[in-house]
């Protein structure tokens, strides 16, 4: 079957929070190294894309964007990755089933976050400032703006963006989870991606890349990095954990529960009557 219903997808990501916190730490970090590299690899491609484009074009910018941004979750499900906003949906939801303790989650999340940085640091710091892809005219121009405008958002505007963020980035692993062929998934993969960029949604990784790209220019400093990035973990976390996770934990796994017992009970009520 290659199109699987909710309560099958919510079977699957319980499995994929199971294995995702069973890899050894070796591969955890490679894996989590790549997703930060993939997701910058995205955003570098988003700025290199709408950087150009007069300002008169500025809706169809912002569409070409996020159009091509989502190459680096399409790479991160498909060809192999570990990515911290991803984690935040489908760990917990193995710690709700009782799959997992939950230093578990909290060691996870350590490992994704920190691997996950250092790949996209790689990114900003090699592409963008050694190669001079962010450095160089319009280039520079819009991933200064960018990072200005994610860093000027106050804590919880940070903090509300970023459910908003994960939200979308949590469903379209969630949809990747209900195909079982490629072209299937970069389609479910794509579409809340595409949504979340073209929003304006905060992002706890691609901030990653794009706000030290602007450090590694000479703009900004790391402790207003730090800021931001507290509040946009934060909410990154409560989108993926609660607004996807536990949302369809109890939709789905809970009425599963309720329809077995009601069934079991009505089995025995059956027996003591003699039906």
């Amino acid at each position: 079957m290659s199109l699987h219903t909710p309560d099958k997808i919510l079977e699957i990501s319980i499995k994929n929070g199971i294995k995702k916190t069973s890899y050894p730490l070796l591969t955890t970090l490679i894996l989590g190294f790549q997703a930060g590299a993939f997701i910058a690899l995205g955003f570098l491609l988003y700025i290199r894309i709408t950087a150009p484009l007069s300002e008169g074009l500025s809706g169809l910018s912002s569409l070409l964007g996020a159009a091509v941004f989502p190459i680096g979750l399409i790479l991160t499900l498909i060809a192999g990755g570990e990515l911290l906003t991803g984690n935040m949906m489908v760990v917990p939801l193995a710690r709700l089933a009782n799959k997992i303790k939950t230093k578990q989650i909290l060691q996870n999340w350590l490992l994704i976050t920190i691997s996950n940085f250092v790949g996209a640091i790689f990114v900003a710091y090699f592409f963008g400032h050694i190669v001079g892809l962010t450095e160089t005219g319009a280039y520079l121009e819009s991933t200064i703006h960018i990072a200005e405008h994610k860093l000027d958002a106050t804590f919880i505007q940070a903090f509300v963006s970023g459910i908003g963020c994960n939200w979308l980035v949590a469903a379209a692993v969630w949809l990747s989870y209900g195909s079982e062929d490629m072209m299937g998934k970069i389609a479910g993969i794509w579409f809340p991606t595409m949504a979340f960029v073209a929003i304006g949604f905060q992002h706890v990784v691609a901030n990653m890349f794009v706000i030290p790209a602007a450090i590694f220019a000479g703009y900004f400093s790391w402790w207003e990095y730090l800021v931001n990035f507290i509040p946009v973990f934060l909410g990154n976390a409560t989108g993926g954990a609660i607004f996807i996770g536990m949302a369809y934990w109890f939709a789905y796994k809970k009425n599963d529960y309720s329809v077995i017992e009601g069934t079991k009970q009505s089995g025995q009520l059956k027996k003591q009557i003699g039906l």
